[in-house]
């Protein structure tokens, strides 16, 4: 348990996370240039959740052993995987007919943030939104990016836990004594 607590509070932790991002992009980006699968409005906004993940992520492994910046960075990991798995379950919702929406063939941003036209490579969406490809073990992408999504938000509370956990005891410590 003590060397989970301590890869969790490492660089090591943040270097794993950004990898993790990073393979989800370079899968994305496969799917749509290789295999020829555009993706939708919810897919690229699936996409700028795992992108803000990959920044949050290579941010911390900089400053791993700031307490402050390790609690602030696992509050926005989670929200940003919190928002994946929202994103996931509004996709596999609309592809499966039991969801009450739809997607456009915009990304939505505000003009002061239009990631889809300073990068369209990345960011452009290019399908509406229909079904997503089938992806290892027959999930579907949706499925998949949900399945990621809940596995994220697993580590990294059990960061923010050993992060409280082991923070009472660092701040005792780090006391001079009288």
């Amino acid at each position: 348990m003590h060397s989970l607590v301590t890869f969790l509070k490492s660089r090591g932790y943040w270097l794993m996370m950004a990898a993790a991002s990073l393979a989800m992009l370079v899968i994305a980006l496969y799917y749509q240039y290789a295999l020829g699968e555009e993706p939708c409005q919810v897919c690229i906004q699936a996409r700028l959740w795992v992108f803000a993940l990959l920044l949050v992520s290579m941010t911390l492994a900089t400053f791993p052993k700031n307490r402050l910046w390790r609690l602030s960075g696992n509050l926005l990991a989670l929200a940003c995987a919190v928002g994946l798995g929202e994103r996931a379950w509004f996709l596999y919702q609309l592809e499966n007919g039991i969801g009450n929406g739809s997607c456009e063939f915009q990304l939505g941003m505000p003009d002061w943030f239009a990631l889809d036209q300073w990068f369209p490579s990345l960011f452009e969406v290019r399908n509406l939104c229909s079904f997503t490809p089938e992806m290892l073990l027959g999930l579907s992408m949706a499925e998949g990016l949900l399945l990621i999504a809940g596995l994220l938000g697993v580590v990294i509370s059990c960061a923010l836990v050993s992060h409280q956990v082991t923070g009472q005891g660092e701040s005792r410590s780090s006391r001079t004594p009288r």
